[in-house]
């Protein structure tokens, strides 16, 4: 079998030539043949058509075809050349609708004068920038489109020129070549689709899809290979996933069905509310799959305050009412003892297990982090191997290998997309069989992300808000445009605090880190490059508020770096009310509450991400009064970040924005950052616009894997996912 792959995985060095082949490895990450086949074009250039040059992004390499208006070269005087023998050409482009200035200068200027004759065509590619007001193009780089003989026509053939994702390194035509010199290896490309599916869709073969997509004759042509490797990247990834599902279904799990009079009826007992229809509904999935022998692996997805962690805590006590432990992951030592808290207060005395004042039904809940002294942290251990703990909330630290539990029945993870799944395998080795696994987000994740990314899960979503919880105005505070209105912000803190409420402050940095110009350099972009400043750090904006705006009211800063008994004693003053405004960075981004904090200002709003802002505002308005959220940002109005702004402010609904979140990264960020790289390899999949095409996927991958999970009949399937794997299995590792 392996023979017939061979031509794709050779590598390019040996097709290419080495220097061609090292600028595609650095700088594009393709290393074989099959890597560059699979760089599509971006889009596609018309012969007839060109780029409407008035639309061109700044700052970004681009690519365009158009016609020389006129050209003029210029001598002038400069340091180099003093008696006004410095050469300027500037050479005007047009493209029927807008016009573009390119400029050589030096010894540059002799091969463009010669070749850029008014009248004559070539695609040009460089960064736009702005000079007196007018874009223009500085030194690019050109490909002359001559008649019908030259050579560029030959390897232009076809009206529809491609334009591929290209670096300054390696313009698009230079990429074009390249896959002209490797496109006759296409015809051996292994079809990971089954026929019967091919054919039954009308799909073309993939030899014919990686022609048509490089080298299209038509738009027809261009649709066909899209719809085709759409399928292929869907397919493998749900593939991958169904495989992943059906092994859980294989592995033994001990059932675990509450008792009827035992601990959770205790604690239904005690709750001064009733759950809502959504609770009581996601419950009952839960309880139905604890109560079957093969390992839950539900993800539940829940907005800000929606009362998750209620549902998670019954949970783990049906759990240990049925003879089990139950362990809660948290990603933070704040969040973990927040639970902590919450879970003991919500318990009261069925927290107290075995000690004095214990209810008969109750169970030890104990703490374990990192950062805990040696004896407490015994101690906990202890517990947790005698089964004296029914309950363990903790960070990481669980996963360790020191840490025995007595019999682990069910494992909920708070917040997944920071939680990838080596550790929910790690913490899955910990019972005698797997655990249960229920993981709990607070980021709405869009059904086709779900399917993609969590598709390994069954999914349950929490859409009420709990009577009681009190709506949360948002606005945008334009600090540049109009400094007065961020004055406001700060009385609105005050006015706010004199009725009795707190108020959190959020800024991007701490402001303790040393400066390290290495890091300052890195990833600038247009926008950072416009406003030159750091971040707002915590430290420097706690000591300008309370010199300033705040003079007088008792401010505290929280941050990651401090002291875990420092954060906590500062968590606590606030939560008791004995701080008016904490200022803090995102570490109070999950799970923290406290119900008197009704106003939270967000200082460079425009660093964080949408959902993370979102995240942010669910700590706010968590009691009975209505909650305030400002975005404080500096960006312009017209700026891209400034409709970010402007779309958090304009609704409370998690799922939308997500969608915007998604709209506006790529795919590939969502995904890659949510688990591991293979995600990210989507490259004509859109995860929003391609819904029906992935649950089809997802479809026709369970009923595949279910009558042949090993892939016995499909050999280029299973290369196909070899290759997935090895990417997820090269991204574990880097992770390592």
């Amino acid at each position: 079998m392996p023979a017939l792959q061979e031509p794709l995985k050779q590598p390019l060095k040996s097709v290419l030539g080495p220097a061609t082949a090292k600028v595609m490895a650095e700088h594009l990450g393709l290393h074989t043949v099959g890597d560059l086949l699979h760089h599509y074009p971006r889009r596609y250039e018309e012969r007839g058509q060109l780029t409407h040059l008035a639309d061109l992004p700044m700052d970004e390499h681009v690519t365009v075809v158009a016609q020389v208006a006129d050209a003029r070269l210029h001598t002038f005087a400069s340091s180099r050349a003093p008696r006004g023998k410095g050469q300027r050409l500037e050479v005007t482009i047009t493209d029927g609708s807008g016009r573009l200035q390119l400029v050589f200068f030096g010894n540059g200027v002799h091969k463009p004068h010669k070749e850029l004759l008014p009248g004559t065509r070539a695609m040009f590619a460089g960064k736009v920038s702005v000079f007196n007001r007018r874009l223009q193009l500085a030194h690019p780089a050109y490909e002359l489109l001559k008649g019908e003989d030259g050579e560029a026509v030959e390897s232009w053939a076809g009206a529809l020129i491609p334009m591929y994702p290209a670096t300054a390194k390696l313009e698009s035509w230079k990429i074009g070549k390249a896959v002209q010199t490797v496109l006759p290896s296409a015809q051996e490309a292994l079809d990971p689709l089954p026929e019967s599916l091919r054919a039954g869709r009308g799909l073309v073969a993939l030899p014919e899809a990686l022609l048509k997509i490089h080298r299209p004759h038509s738009k027809a042509d261009i649709a066909d290979a899209h719809a085709r490797l759409k399928w292929d990247e869907a397919f493998v990834l749900q593939v991958a996933l169904a495989r992943r599902r059906h092994a859980d279904t294989q592995l033994p799990a001990v059932a675990r069905v509450p008792v009827p009079d035992g601990l959770l009826a205790a604690f239904d007992d005690r709750l001064p509310f009733t759950l809502t229809e959504g609770q009581r509904k996601v419950s009952r999935e839960i309880f139905a799959d604890l109560a079957t022998e093969h390992p839950m692996h539900r993800l539940l997805q829940g907005e800000v305050g929606s009362g998750k962690t209620l549902v998670a805590l019954r949970a783990m006590l049906a759990v240990v009412d049925a003879g089990g432990q139950a362990a809660m992951l948290a990603p933070t030592e704040v969040l973990a003892q927040q639970h902590h808290r919450s879970v003991t207060e919500m318990m009261g005395e069925l927290a107290e297990g075995g000690m004095l004042g214990g209810a008969e039904h109750g169970t030890k809940v104990v703490l374990l982090t990192g950062s805990m002294g040696a004896a407490a942290r015994r101690k906990a251990l202890l517990d947790l191997a005698t089964g004296e703990a029914g309950v363990v909330i903790g960070t990481h630290a669980l996963i360790e290998d020191k840490v025995q539990f007595h019999d682990l029945g069910l494992v909920v993870v708070d917040e997944q997309h920071r939680f990838g799944v080596e550790q929910r395998d790690a913490l899955r080795g910990k019972g005698r069989q797997p655990p249960h696994l229920l993981v709990m987000t607070a980021t709405p994740i869009p059904r086709t992300v779900a399917m993609t990314v969590f598709g390994d899960l069954e999914t349950s979503v929490l859409d009420q808000l709990p009577a009681g919880r009190s709506p949360i105005a948002s606005h945008v505070v334009p600090a540049a445009d109009k400094p007065h209105f961020l004055a406001r912000a700060w009385e609105r803190v005050r006015e706010e605090v004199a009725k009795g409420h707190q108020a959190y402050v959020v800024c991007p940095r701490i402001g303790d880190e040393e400066d390290d110009p290495k890091k300052a350099v890195a990833k600038k972009s247009a926008e950072d490059e416009a406003e030159k400043r750091p971040p707002l750090a915590v430290l420097d904006v706690a000591d300008r508020l309370g010199k300033g705006p705040l003079h007088g009211l008792k401010v505290e800063v929280l941050h990651g770096r401090m002291q875990p008994d420092d954060k906590d004693a500062v968590m606590r003053r606030f939560a008791a009310g004995e701080t008016d405004v904490l200022v803090a960075t995102t570490v109070i981004e999950v799970g923290v509450n406290v119900p008197n904090a009704t106003v939270m200002v967000i200082m460079d709003a425009d660093r964080f991400g949408v959902s993370q802002l979102h995240q942010l505002r669910g700590r706010v308005g968590r009691g009975a009064a209505p909650g305030l959220c400002l975005l404080v940002s500096e960006m312009p109005e017209a700026s891209a970040a400034r409709q970010r702004l402007n779309a958090v402010a304009s609704t409370l609904d998690g799922f939308e924005l997500s969608r915007i979140d998604l709209e506006q990264r790529r795919e590939g960020d969502v995904l890659g950052q949510a688990q591991s790289g293979a995600r990210s390899s989507l490259r004509v999949l859109a995860v929003i616009d391609d819904e029906e095409i992935i649950a089809e996927a997802r479809e026709e991958a369970a009923v595949l894997v279910a009558a042949d999970p090993n892939l016995e009949h499909l050999p280029g399937l299973r290369t196909a996912l070899d290759a997935l794997l090895d990417e997820e299995r090269e991204q574990y590792l880097e992770k390592g």
